[in-house]
C-alpha cells in the first residue's frame, strides 16, 4: 500500500514536472497550431473539373420581358437546362429535379444561378414563360426562363451548350387525363449544365439522384477553387 502511494507521489511530480516545463506547452502549442495547417497541405484534394468548351455570348428574353443573357450572367456559376412548357415525355420530371436544385442553391446566395432554356419559342412566348415560372414557385433572382428568336436558341442550344435540339416536332402518344392522347414532342437534351463564372461549361448531368448529388459536390469545388486560387488557372 505504501508503496503504491509513493508511486501516486511520483508520478503526480511527474506531472506536474511537465506541466510547468516552458518547453512543454511551446511543443503543444506547436503541434495544436500546425497538424491542422500539415494535414491541409497533405491532403489529397480531387481533381480539378474538365473544361468542355466556352459558350458564346448570347442575350434572349426572360419571362419579364427584359434581355438576360451572358452579360447579366458575368462572373456567376449557373446551371443550364432544356425544355418547353408543354412537353409531354421527359420535362415534367426534368423540371421537378430543377425544383430541387433551386432549393438546394440557396446557401450560395448571388454566386449561383439557374437558366431554363425553351426549345419551343413559337408556343412558350414571354407570358407563357411568366405564367410556368409561377406555377414552378421559382425566384426570379436564381431561376431564368428564356425564349427568343428560334434559329438564335438553336444555335447557342447546339453549338454553344453542345447539346441536341430538334428543328421540328414529331407525334407522341401520351396519357392525359387517363387517356391516350398524340401530342406533339421536340427533341432536346435530358441532361443539365454546368458552366463556371468564366462561362466554360464544366461538367454534364442527368437528373438521377447520384448525379445530381455529384453535381452538388462540383458547384461547391468550384466556388471554393474561385476564392482560394486565381481562376484563370482553375482547370487548366
Amino acid at each position: 500500500m505504501t508503496a503504491m502511494v509513493e508511486e501516486m507521489k511520483h508520478n503526480q511530480n511527474f506531472i506536474h514536472k511537465i506541466a510547468s516545463s516552458k518547453l512543454f506547452w511551446v511543443i503543444t502549442i506547436f503541434t495544436f497550431f500546425t497538424y491542422p495547417i500539415y494535414r491541409s497541405l497533405n491532403r489529397t484534394l480531387p481533381p480539378p473539373l474538365p473544361v468542355y468548351a466556352t459558350v458564346p455570348e448570347f442575350s434572349f428574353t426572360n419571362e419579364f420581358g427584359k434581355p438576360f443573357g451572358s452579360k447579366e450572367l458575368k462572373g456567376k456559376f449557373y446551371v443550364a437546362n432544356f425544355f418547353f412548357t408543354s412537353c409531354p415525355s421527359t420535362c415534367p420530371r426534368l423540371m421537378e429535379k430543377m425544383d430541387v436544385i433551386q432549393k438546394r442553391i440557396k446557401g450560395v446566395g448571388s454566386k449561383m444561378a439557374i437558366v431554363s432554356f425553351t426549345v419551343n419559342p413559337e408556343t412558350d412566348t414571354v407570358d407563357e414563360m411568366y405564367k410556368y415560372a409561377r406555377k414552378r414557385h421559382a425566384n426570379p433572382h436564381i431561376w431564368s426562363f428564356l425564349t427568343g428568336d428560334k434559329a438564335q436558341l438553336q444555335k447557342t442550344v447546339v453549338e454553344g451548350f453542345k447539346v441536341p435540339m430538334g428543328d421540328g416536332k414529331v407525334p407522341m402518344d401520351g396519357v392525359v387525363d387517363g387517356k391516350t392522347v398524340t401530342m406533339m414532342d421536340i427533341v432536346h437534351s435530358e441532361k443539365v449544365v454546368l458552366v463556371d463564372d468564366q462561362g466554360r461549361i464544366r461538367g454534364y448531368y442527368s437528373v438521377d439522384k447520384e448525379n445530381m448529388d455529384k453535381m452538388m459536390i462540383d458547384i461547391g469545388l468550384l466556388i471554393n477553387n474561385a476564392f482560394t486560387i486565381p481562376s484563370k488557372n482553375e482547370g487548366v
